[in-house]
């Protein structure tokens, strides 16, 4: 299944959404003197998929979202995971400073609309 604009759109705005709702959360964290948690990729697809469920369930059909995309999305994250994993791995520790989980989702949604992308390309061969 190949996804429209108007479907990638709306992925990646859900997915800005949840990197806002990470730098809140870790703002709030901080000001009270918590401890960041160690944060992984599937962790954060996770997070989409709950959030994607979530969304269709209160308002699939009036934002134009395909019957059986939320299936879609979680055969093509299962397929994603092990490749998106290992690229925030390599982006996340190429600096001096540890990924939160911001940037961590930060990082694992690119990866992961980069190999959705490969992947509409690779089907249209």
């Amino acid at each position: 299944m190949a996804l429209s604009g108007h479907v990638v759109g709306l992925l990646k705005e859900y997915m800005n959404d949840l990197v806002e709702q990470a730098k809140q959360e870790t703002l709030a964290q901080e000001q009270f003197g918590f401890a960041v948690m160690p944060y992984r990729p599937d962790q954060a697809i996770s997070d989409l998929l709950a959030l994607l469920d979530d969304r269709i369930e209160s308002e699939g059909m009036q934002v134009g979202l395909p019957e059986g995309f939320l299936h879609h999305m979680w055969g093509l994250c299962n397929d994603a995971t092990t490749q998106v994993s290992d690229r925030v791995w390599l982006e996340g520790n190429f600096g001096s400073q540890v990924a939160g989980k911001a940037r961590v989702r930060e990082l694992t949604y690119r990866a992961l609309i980069q190999y959705m992308e490969t992947q509409d390309r690779e089907s249209d061969r």
